[in-house]
């Protein structure tokens, strides 16, 4: 069951709703179906805990959080 994003034409109101089946979705705000559906970016899960890391490597930029991950700030 995915959950959408859209906007109101009648009165603006933006939401997100989540969709079962052929299920049509109606405005929370004033209850009408006139409803335009908006792009949406999916989530993306990674397995690492790991934050990604702007440094060059470990000490190498300067940084006092320096994990190293060879992105070039050490040049």
């Amino acid at each position: 069951m995915p959950i959408y994003e859209y906007a109101c034409r009648d009165c603006g109101h933006e939401f997100e709703v989540l969709v079962r089946g052929e299920e049509k979705p109606v405005c929370p705000s004033c209850g009408r179906a006139k409803l335009t559906k908006k792009l949406s970016v999916p989530a993306a899960h990674t397995a690492s805990l790991q934050p990604s890391c702007p440094a060059g490597g470990p000490g190498t930029c300067g940084m006092s959080n320096c994990c190293g991950q060879q992105c070039g700030l050490n040049q």
